[in-house]
């Protein structure tokens, strides 16, 4: 082998410790590089200059293999392709924001955090909305371990290598001016500035490659490859915006950790400020807005956050959003097109809504050739009908929606449209829910059915390999399923004689049906569909009352002791159980085998736990534990699954109904708030005692 440039000796003449000298030494200098071109955007060397660095570190990996590790630079050029991209659970749930188009509901907000928290000096973190794709990554002692798609915010895909390729994601946290704690997780945004994207689409369409439609599009398929060297092919940034769960260093506001970020290299959004009232963030807004066509990237809106941490543990989040941030959007874009036609879709649910199809127009960068009416009321109130001009727009920048019609002087109109008083899908009689028309034919209306069978067998209900879109159409139109508890009774003769079937297929599928007769309570809550009943919730059903029939025999108020039930989810979760249609179906299923599982306790042990007990039931069932700090004992998300086994809640912020807070090194600001309420406190050691000697280890 030869040397890269003249005066330096060939990398493999170099005794290992010769080469590990300059190999270390060489990381530092293009991780350097690295964040001044692609996080500071202040290059101080040529790419000339740059490329020969990096050639020369790769050189002496390739003649040192022993010295190359997961976060050198080098490894940004990609790995071998996946077979598949695997499923990762979030150290802390990704969730959504509220969001409000109007100054007067930030204001409500901001009324309700003053009042909530008794303060008038409130500070709101300001930054700009990205539209991109959510990303979480996890630092373990400095280097980064895993990235991890939002997916439904609790368990995403896992990227990790993808996600090493992108320049502006540090794989080694800088600790020049901060030491990196021992475990960090972020939360970020994936986005392909505007500029990049269209050189993208340039190059796509000189290949003869069809360009992408937008960026946000484009990002995501590009973080999902099953081939990283794809992926480093595509001019990715990731901007981090918020510290989601950190061991090791301690903040007490929100711009204190993001501050942090870019000390340990990551790169933030552009115009992040501080304010202290309504007035300053529409100020915000409006000066964004004002820019938002000559932006080099997408945006929707801004984000209001409350500065301080501690007040945020006060304040909770919903099963769907922190209560201490909003989400304050533009309005969104705006085009003008003509009504073709007005149908009515069937959903999964059984609303019937009416969709218009459009000729198709482009809308911020998308054709849109349909839009959704949305329901009943809103039909009458827009007057809108086929063969009108009507301006349409993308909510949120991204479902197409009829804003209103757009008047014609002189040109005759279409009859008004009245909802069918019938299921176009199964004929039955649809009811009236307030502006919806439903069909209450829930479990064997077909267009219903093949969205919940779809449902049913998706990731996180019962998770049934083989059981897509594509194949519960087919059984529902091919008459082998004429109800959900019908899948339960296919066989490899019903299959094999279908379109895409043959003998292996039609077996791993029945198997895999077959093996789902067990499966946890929360999961065929999932599956089921129930209105209001995502995957929180269900974790949270399936934790407090254990079994199908103690929830289906709830009353409301039993169901809103849960934290995070409310009265309108208890009553949507009650008013669908006692559908005489439901229960009737529920019946048939459970009639099929279903075991549900929960995570309840048995002899004074979890589900599948053998040998010496973890305590009796009265030590766990129903206490809330809230766990902080950096743990030396245990893992975190099996001192989680432990202590749900047990049928403890594991909850996130301490409140007067915190029965225990588990701290372990720098506690921060929990373990002040556990005092302060007087709430027990456990350390490591007491915790492993009341567990038992088993507990820690399983």
């Amino acid at each position: 082998m030869t040397a890269d440039q003249p005066g330096q000796t060939a990398p493999d003449t170099l005794s290992r410790e010769e080469a590990a000298t300059e190999i270390a030494s060489l990381r530092v200098e293009v991780d350097r590089h690295d964040r001044l071109y692609h996080a500071e955007a202040a290059p101080e060397i040529s790419d000339s200059a740059y490329d020969a660095l990096f050639r020369r570190l790769q050189a002496l990996e390739a003649a040192h293999p022993s010295l190359a590790t997961p976060d050198s630079p080098t490894q940004r050029v990609g790995a071998d392709p996946l077979e598949s991209l695997p499923n990762v659970e979030h150290v802390v749930p990704m969730l959504s924001l509220d969001s409000a188009h109007e100054i007067d509901a930030v204001r409500r907000f901001d009324e309700r955090m003053r009042k909530a928290l008794e303060d008038d000096e409130i500070r709101y973190v300001l930054e700009p909305k990205l539209d991109g794709a959510s990303l979480e990554l996890v630092y373990v002692d400095g280097v980064l371990g895993r990235a991890v798609t939002r997916g439904n915010g609790r368990v995403g895909e896992g990227v990790t290598e993808n996600v090493r390729t992108i320049p502006s994601v540090p794989l080694r946290l800088r600790e020049d001016t901060l030491p990196a704690p021992a475990l960090l997780s972020v939360r970020g945004e994936a986005i392909m500035y505007l500029g990049d994207f269209e050189n993208l689409n340039q190059r796509r369409i000189e290949a003869g490659e069809p360009p992408y439609q937008n960026p946000r599009n484009a990002t995501s398929g590009a973080l999902r490859q099953l081939d990283s060297r794809v992926t480093a092919q595509r001019p990715l940034t990731v901007l981090a915006y918020d510290v989601m769960a950190v061991e090791g260093a301690d903040f007490a506001t929100d711009s204190e950790g993001l501050a942090a970020l870019k000390a340990w290299g990551l790169r933030t959004p552009d115009r992040i400020e501080v304010v202290g009232s309504v007035e300053a963030i529409e100020e915000y807004h409006r000066g964004f807005d004002a820019d938002r066509e000559s932006l080099d990237y997408e945006i929707d809106g801004v984000v209001v956050k409350l500065d301080a941490l501690e007040p945020r543990e006060r304040m909770g989040s919903t099963s769907h959003h922190p209560r201490w941030a909003i989400a304050y959007k533009f309005e969104p874009r705006k085009e003008v097109t003509r009504i073709d036609r007005i149908f009515v879709s069937v959903g999964r649910t059984g609303v019937l809504t009416p969709v218009a199809l459009l000729r198709p127009v482009e809308v911020g960068g998308v054709t849109v050739s349909r839009a959704s009416l949305h329901n009943r009321e809103e039909l009458e109130r827009k007057d809108v009908r086929e063969g009108d001009q009507v301006r349409v727009q993308r909510a949120g920048d991204v479902i197409p929606q009829v804003v209103e019609r757009i008047e014609e002087g002189g040109r005759e109109r279409g009859d008004p449209f009245v909802m069918p008083d019938a299921c176009p899908s199964c004929g039955t009689e649809p009811i009236e829910k307030g502006p919806f028309t439903v069909c209450p034919n829930h479990f064997a209306c077909r267009a219903q059915l093949r969205g919940r069978i779809t449902h049913f067998g998706s990731r996180n209900a019962l998770d049934i390999e083989g059981l897509g879109s594509e194949t519960a159409a087919l059984l529902v139109d091919e008459g082998l399923v004429e109800e959900l508890a019908d899948i339960f009774d296919l066989t490899e003769e019903d299959l094999v004689p279908l379109e895409g079937f043959a003998e292996v297929s039609a077996r791993n599928l029945v198997a895999a049906i077959g093996e789902r007769r067990t499966v946890e309570l929360a999961r065929l809550l999932v599956g089921l569909g129930i209105p209001e009943v995502g995957v929180t919730v269900a974790a949270d059903l399936a934790a407090h009352f254990r079994s199908v029939d103690a929830i289906r025999e709830a009353a409301p108020e039993e169901m809103e002791e849960i934290h995070g039930v409310g009265t309108k989810m208890s009553a949507a979760v009650r008013g669908f159980l006692d559908e005489p249609r439901v229960s009737e179906a529920l019946d048939r299923l459970m009639a099929k085998g279903i075991e549900p599982t929960s995570p309840s306790v048995r002899e004074g042990k979890p589900d599948g736990a053998e040998g010496e007990s973890m305590g009796p039931e009265s030590d766990w069932v129903g206490k809330r534990v809230v766990l902080t700090g950096a743990l030396e004992t245990f893992s975190r998300s099996e001192l989680k699954d432990t202590l749900q086994r047990l049928g403890a809640r594991v909850t996130g912020s301490v409140s007067s109904r915190t029965d225990y807070v588990v701290v372990g090194a720098n506690p921060g600001s929990k373990l002040a708030r556990a005092r302060e309420l007087d709430v027990a406190v456990l350390d490591e050691d007491e915790l492993r005692e009341r567990l038992g000697a088993d507990a820690a280890t399983r």
